[in-house]
């Protein structure tokens, strides 16, 4: 996809304007007293990747370790001034280890993990935000986080998946994995760009560690939330898909472009079979 430069201006500056004054804004409506969400509560925020390891796919132009640890400092900068302890994985550009990072996860009582990252993907045209649990624990906070993530950026709704992220099957404390968005879409990677939706991102995953206990105990279909609520939300189980299965879907998909006939199939099953770049580094095989 294609846009001018003066046109991408206008939709960012547009999208940016608008998450300011509307009063609808899921996370403007959110408490802000941390003392409803438990007390003492401390947030890790592990800023995917890092160092040597860029992240996302070869030749991808916008590099994913920068604007994770961006989002993760201003995450970190909205939680502290609403009273949250915050513990980061990584404040700069260094790798860290993803034992290492379980293992400070793990070191704290009464805490939530949070980890950011951006996807990517071979086709342009991808894009939208996921969010990942494994523990039935941690799904209220993937509900209550990708509701206002999904529902406050101009990107896809690609829904809650749980799955077994090593980040996530390790952790011993309510965890999740946010993909605020693919790099590799031209839209989407130039929002992420923007510093004002950076800082949007943040906001609205704060709002979703705030209204945790908001979650209600069944899950909707619809995806509405009461003054009061915050639907559990419905998800798909990727737990039992495995790196052979998903090379081998690969593979098909490929030997399927040849063939006209089997076009039409190939794009129905498109957006669950996309490999993004941190399925393949974060999941143990």
């Amino acid at each position: 996809m294609k846009i001018g430069f003066s046109q991408l201006r206008l939709v960012i500056a547009g999208f940016s304007v608008a998450s300011m004054v509307c009063p609808a804004s899921r996370a403007a409506q959110t408490n802000r007293d941390p003392q409803n969400s438990g007390p003492s509560t401390t947030v890790v925020i592990d800023a995917g990747h890092g160092g040597f390891d860029r992240g996302g796919i070869p030749g991808q132009r916008i590099p994913e370790k920068e604007m994770t640890l961006d989002v993760a400092q201003r995450l970190k900068g909205v939680l502290t001034a609403a009273g949250y302890r915050v513990v980061m994985t990584r404040d700069s550009d260094v790798f860290v280890p993803l034992a290492t990072r379980v293992a400070i996860a793990n070191s704290y009582r009464n805490a939530i993990f949070v980890c950011i990252h951006f996807n990517s993907a071979k086709r342009v045209g991808a894009g939208g935000i996921e969010t990942y649990f494994y523990s039935r624990e941690s799904l209220p906070l993937a509900s209550a986080i990708h509701y206002y993530v999904a529902g406050g950026a101009p990107s896809a709704n690609r829904g809650v998946r749980r799955r077994g992220f090593y980040v996530l099957r390790k952790t011993g404390i309510p965890a999740v994995l946010v993909e605020c968005g693919f790099l590799t879409n031209p839209t989407e990677g130039a929002y992420a760009e923007s510093t004002s939706y950076r800082q949007k991102l943040a906001t609205e995953i704060a709002a979703g560690i705030r209204g945790r206990f908001s979650v209600t105990s069944t899950s909707s279909r619809t995806g509405v939330a009461t003054d009061e609520s915050i639907p559990l939300q419905s998800y798909i189980d990727q737990t039992k898909v495995s790196s052979s299965e998903r090379s081998g879907s690969k593979r098909s998909h490929k030997r399927s472009s040849r063939s006209k006939s089997s076009k039409k199939k190939k794009s129905s099953k498109t957006l669950d079979s996309e490999a993004s770049a941190t399925a393949r580094k974060q999941e143990a095989e």
